[in-house]
């Protein structure tokens, strides 16, 4: 899997601007050097995005979120009862982040009442779901984006794809990007979710 359309070049210039941008925010930047330095457990089409799957499931337990052997495709990535566990492991982890943010009246709903996600195979029927707002939805896809790519972080894995095909670097060379990302941790943070160091605050460590 490649790092999204970014080539290696425009890569590096994007994450050496963030970098930059995020100095006056010494937190922020940490955590954005966290995410950063996995770029190196990214090589290319060689990259298994399936890498610490076990460790994701264990995690998922620890946490206490019901686990289902289907896949998102044939159903729903949340059915109302249980996480579709057969995907790659940054989407099984964007999922937990979403069950993390989501109210517990929204949990009994396909896709936490959020509407279809994009690997959702039941798309009407999580749409006709949906029960939130534009503005409430996009926040949680904030906050379930950049809380799924730190638990990637802890994992081991190569959270720097996520942040890349999550539209984290777009638009880099503008100062809203960066305060977007101050902005999101800011708030995971707020909610007790992760540290300021990036640490999704639920102890976790791997089995191996």
């Amino acid at each position: 899997m490649m790092l999204s359309s970014l080539d290696q070049f425009e890569l590096d210039c994007a994450l050496q601007a963030l970098d930059q941008a995020l100095v006056a925010h010494p937190s922020a930047h940490l955590v954005f050097r966290r995410i950063s330095e996995t770029k190196d457990l990214a090589s290319g089409l060689q990259t298994d995005l399936y890498a610490s799957h076990g460790d994701a499931v264990r995690l998922g337990v620890r946490l206490g979120i019901p686990l289902s052997d289907s896949s998102p495709s044939e159903g729903f990535s949340w059915n109302g009862a249980a996480v579709a566990s057969q995907t790659e492991t940054a989407v099984l982890l964007h999922e937990f982040a979403h069950w993390q943010i989501a109210p517990p009246a929204r949990r009994v709903l396909p896709d936490f009442g959020l509407g279809a996600g994009p690997e959702t195979g039941r798309k009407k029927e999580a749409n006709e779901a949906c029960c939130v707002d534009d503005a409430t939805k996009e926040r949680e896809e904030d906050l379930a984006s950049l809380l799924g790519i730190l638990w990637d972080v802890e994992l081991g894995g190569p959270a720097i794809i996520a942040f890349c095909e999550q539209n984290w670097l777009e638009l880099y060379d503008r100062p809203g990007t960066s305060q977007h990302f101050v902005s999101v941790l800011g708030e995971l943070v707020d909610l007790g979710l992760v540290d300021e160091m990036g640490c999704p605050c639920v102890a976790y460590t791997s089995k191996g």
